[in-house]
């Protein structure tokens, strides 16, 4: 199964995300796509994995993608956005996780400003 969301940076751009059972690195390039083993983004914004694709089905989980440039060339930032979560990862060209957080706002609802790019 494939749950996939625009980019809201770049509107030809999709993050795509899979739990197909071959063999993929976390996070693949593929013709301006992006590709992320689905678990790695459950985990991160602490869900289950059925929970995850019920919620991005009902488009309460959202994506954003940003290119590097500069210092930052080669790079992707991904960020995921529940109803009080914020998980971001930041990957190099291979695809390789070389910085990942989360933002846990417990009760509270994101506020607006964390999904904007940068924030």
């Amino acid at each position: 199964m494939r749950l996939s969301r625009t980019d809201q940076t770049n509107p030809g751009a999709r993050v795509t995300m899979s739990n197909q059972v071959h063999h993929m690195k976390p996070i693949e390039f593929e013709n301006g796509n992006v590709q992320i083993d689905a678990a790695i983004v459950a985990e991160g914004l602490g869900l289950a994995l059925h929970r995850l694709q019920k919620e991005m089905r009902e488009g309460k989980i959202t994506s954003l993608a940003e290119r590097g440039v500069d210092a930052d060339s080669g790079r992707h930032r991904l960020t995921f956005f529940s109803e009080h979560r914020r998980f971001r990862v930041v990957v190099d060209a291979t695809g390789a996780i070389v910085q990942r957080s989360a933002v846990d706002f417990e009760d509270s609802r994101l506020p607006k400003s964390v999904h904007k790019p940068g924030g």
